[in-house]
């Protein structure tokens, strides 16, 4: 993959400087800005200036995000108040709004964040994280969007709009990037005229760079770069009336693993238990999938996405336009990650997700000029996934964790995670054993037995066909004030399944663990003490000592299941004939609505008000047997609604030296959509009530034609209403983002310099609903005692320094970020919680670079 990643590399940066030696222009307008960019939206499905947009909404141009240095969400979401994205690796990124998290991987869940490409929903996680390169401009709408954008945007929408194809023009551009960490990147872009009625454009985005955790067992070091991303566009424009685009996206990432690593063990050689580094999450880790590991995976993401969009424009008369969008989206993931986060092979695990789509919209917008103004459409959608988890224990050593013998524990007197080979002893085995209140006889057996590699693999699997039909009117009541209103009803039929299944036979520990729980049920009824219960005890009785005796028998991982020594699982059990699918159906529909006013006070400042109602459409979730070898349990999971309130306001200086916009709102949900954790898998299940409510504010101020100055603040306060989680903080949702830059332009003979710092803070934030309080982590396999999985406020200082010549076609960027190298955690907790041992991921160091931007 490295050899053909460089000569991709070469072959685009020849491709580039060809085009470019043609011809030369200037990159940047390199004299005193007189005024502030402006820009066109499309956030209510028609062209406006982002003041009439009567919601919150955050937008950027292609070229904006450039000089900030943006490629991806997470760096966007600095600068979007009340906007998080969190970014374990591609495959696995959490879209945050204004408290909200949408980040499941399960093919059966509902995202609550939108993602759009060129109005096309990829809202699926694993394939939602794009590389943002040659675009026109990004939307960011805040509050519930479901009446404009559809399923999945609950809670707001995040629309990319790429730069389609121009018919009639030769345009070509690129951009060099080279840094610390091995960083080699380049962008390359070239339209090309076919005739003049067609135009056909090339992007490509190719970036390579080095982890930076250390891996201290040697090979690559974790959390690398190694992304390949392509665009091909054709355009066909026979008239002002008509327009035809067809957009091919592909993009695919291959990258080391990620470092899921523990704080409260010290890093090992597993053959010989030296300790090789720190306990920080940003210091190495040495982290050890085992070769066997379902096939010899190794630790790391390979994921392909990719898809066709084609989008029509037909103007039918002077006020009536019918827009179509046609879509096939796919895309195909393998991550394995070491999710005991420890030197020695405790648990890994790996995800494999398959998702594809197809959709079709048509809308009908009319505009003749006078007061009223709307559309009507109607759309179909329909998705097929799965989520296959292979999961892998060494029973040995996931023992002495559940029995607390490693040094995580604080009552292990200093324990470190000693040799690998350590746990295959009797010495140690049999003491543990004996705590479990088995026959002496039996242990020697049941620890010869316990397996160094038991894999279980359960499946989740979803169809969904969605119809939905919307429209939207505006009315200008007078000159100055306007009202909108909007519907949209959807209907979904959903077909979810489930398989488990035992890849190497039964579970040893997985057959203690049951003999546990039939004790404790024996022991509640001796204390009935009825001869009923009596009875049912000696039953009990008999059973147990039938698996114990099963459990101690020489080859007993691959006995044939009977009633009383069943092919027990240890996280997951066994679907019928180790592996079948079962299925269940679901039918749901609803409806979503907004009422908007807006009061222009002038040509360039609104007020405006809105209430809208967002859904989550149901969820049918599914849950392991609760014994080996019977049916899942599949549970319905209401739909989740919100109403918001929103009231705002927007200014735009007449001489476009200034924007200012501000918003607060406040949110209430019913039947709050949570995910859980079930052994080491995660399920979605109804917390009952909450609400959020907040601010958010940003500007952008040409203080003068050489200092421009701008920020963004959000403030908000989310929290649970009901249940467990009754006072607890929403996921991945700080109370507090800010975030300030400013640009100041020295000019020089023969062009100028543009200084650009920026600094964005972020307050407190906790990683899971549970906010890591003990007492609601008792049902763990190894209850977490202490409540360390959050990252407390932190902020990251950038800059960028250019050059840019009067005339040229180059500019030429020094750029650093995380100038101070903050120390700081991106995610915590994870699969590992469920073993007691909670898993870190650092935050991205210090890192910097040079890029050149050519342009013809």
């Amino acid at each position: 993959m490295r050899i053909q990643f460089q000569k991709t590399l070469l072959l685009t940066s020849a491709m580039g400087a060809l085009a470019l030696s043609a011809g030369s222009a200037l990159a940047h307008n390199a004299d005193p800005t007189t005024q502030l960019d402006e820009i066109i939206v499309t956030a209510q499905l028609r062209a406006q200036d982002p003041v009439e947009v009567p919601f919150a909404l955050t937008t950027y141009s292609g070229e904006r995000l450039q000089d900030l240095g943006i490629q991806d969400f997470e760096a966007l979401s600095a600068f979007v108040p009340g906007f998080l994205v969190q970014n374990q690796s591609p495959n696995n990124p959490g879209f945050v709004m204004r408290g909200i998290t949408s980040d499941d991987g399960a093919s059966t869940t509902e995202p609550r964040v939108s993602v759009f490409q060129d109005g096309v929903s990829i809202s699926k996680a694993r394939g939602s994280f794009v590389e943002l390169f040659d675009l026109e401009r990004i939307e960011v709408a805040k509050g519930p969007q479901s009446t404009l954008y559809g399923r999945g945007a609950l809670i707001g929408a995040v629309n990319i709009v790429q730069n389609r194809a121009r018919p009639g023009m030769i345009d070509s551009a690129a951009e060099l990037r080279a840094g610390n960490y091995g960083l080699v990147s380049t962008d390359l872009m070239i339209n090309l005229p076919l005739g003049d009625m067609i135009g056909v454009r090339f992007a490509t985005r190719l970036k390579r760079q080095d982890g930076y955790v250390e891996n201290l067992l040697g090979g690559p070091d974790y959390n690398s770069v190694n992304t390949e991303a392509y665009r091909l566009g054709i355009a066909f424009e026979p008239n002002d009336a008509f327009r035809f685009d067809v957009i091919a996206n592909y993009q695919t990432d291959d990258t080391t693993g990620t470092s899921f690593k523990s704080i409260a063990y010290e890093p090992a050689d597993p053959t010989t238990g030296t300790v090789l580094g720190g306990r920080a999450p940003w210091e190495g880790a040495a982290l050890t999938p085992t070769a066997t590991f379902d096939g010899g995976k190794v630790l790391g993401l390979d994921r392909d996405v990719w898809g066709v969009t084609g989008l029509g424009r037909l103007d039918l008369s002077n006020s009536l336009t019918l827009n179509s969008t046609t879509a096939y989206r796919r895309f195909d993931s393998y991550e394995t990650f070491d999710a005991d986060g420890v030197s020695l092979p405790i648990l890994t695990a790996a995800e494999e997700a398959f998702g594809e789509q197809w959709s079709q919209d048509v809308r009908l917008n009319y505009d003749n000029g006078g007061r009223v103004t709307g559309f009507i459409g109607g759309g179909w959608f329909r998705e097929e996934g799965y989520q296959r988890t292979p999961t892998q224990f060494d029973e040995r050593m996931a023992l002495a964790q559940l029995a607390g013998l490693l040094d995580g524990n604080p009552l292990a007197n200093g324990v470190n995670t000693l040799p690998a080979a350590f746990y295959g002893s009797p010495a140690i085995l049999n003491p543990i054993l004996a705590g479990f209140g088995l026959p002496g006889p039996a242990i020697p057996g049941i620890a010869a037995n316990l397996k160094p590699v038991h894999i279980e693999t359960p499946t989740n699997s979803s169809e969904l066909t969605s119809w939905d039909v919307f429209g939207d009117v505006t009315f200008q009541v007078t000159d100055r004030f306007e009202v909108s209103g909007g519907l949209r009803y959807t209907r979904d039929d959903k077909t979810t399944g489930f398989a488990s299944e035992l890849n190497n036979g039964r579970s040893i520990l997985g057959g203690l663990l049951a003999v546990q729980q039939v004790q404790a049920q024996i022991a509640a009824l001796v204390a009935i003490g009825t001869p009923e219960a009596l009875t049912q005890a000696a039953a009990l009785g008999a059973f147990a000592n039938g698996v114990v005796g099963g459990l101690a028998t020489p080859g007993s991982v691959g006995l044939p299941p009977s009633a009383g020594f069943p092919p027990f699982g240890l996280t997951s059990q066994p679907t019928p004939n180790n592996g079948d699918f079962v299925y269940g159906d679901l039918e749901d529909d609803g409806m979503t609505w907004r009422l908007t006013a807006r009061y222009a006070v002038s040509d360039n400042a609104s007020l405006y008000a809105n209430y809208a109602r967002g859904r989550r459409p149901k969820v049918l979730s599914a849950r392991s047997p609760s014994a080996p070898l019977g049916n899942p349990t599949f549970t319905e999971v209401d739909a989740e609604t919100v109403d918001s309130f929103e009231v705002g306001a927007k200014y735009a200086a007449a001489d476009g030296r200034l924007r200012l916009d501000g918003s607060v709102y406040r949110y209430d949900y019913e039947n709050f959509q949570t995910t859980i954790q079930d052994g080491t898998r995660f399920i979605v299940t109804n917390a009952g009530e909450a609400s959020a409510w907040g601010f958010e504010g940003q500007f952008d101020f040409l203080a003068t034609d050489t200092i421009q100055l701008f920020g963004t603040y959000g403030y908000n306060h989310s929290r649970f209403e009901s249940g467990v989680y009754d006072g607890n903080r929403f996921r991945l949702s700080p109370d507090h983002m800010a975030s300030i830059g400013a640009v100041w332009t020295v000019p020089v003979a023969g062009g100028a310099f543009e200084v650009q710092p920026t600094y964005t803070w972020q307050s407190k934030v906790f990683f899971s609903d549970d906010n890591d309080i003990p007492a609601l982590q008792v049902s763990n396999f190894v209850p977490d005692t202490a409540q360390d999985e959050f990252q407390d406020a932190y902020g990251l200082l950038n800059l960028r320094v250019r050059y840019q010549p009067t005339s040229g076609d180059w500019t030429v960027e020094a750029f650093g970020e995380n100038l101070l190298d903050e120390e700081h955690v991106k995610d915590a907790g994870n699969t590992g919680d469920a073993l007691g041992m909670p898993t870190f991921i650092a935050g991205r160091p210090l890192t910097w670079g040079l890029s050149v931007r050519l342009r013809y």
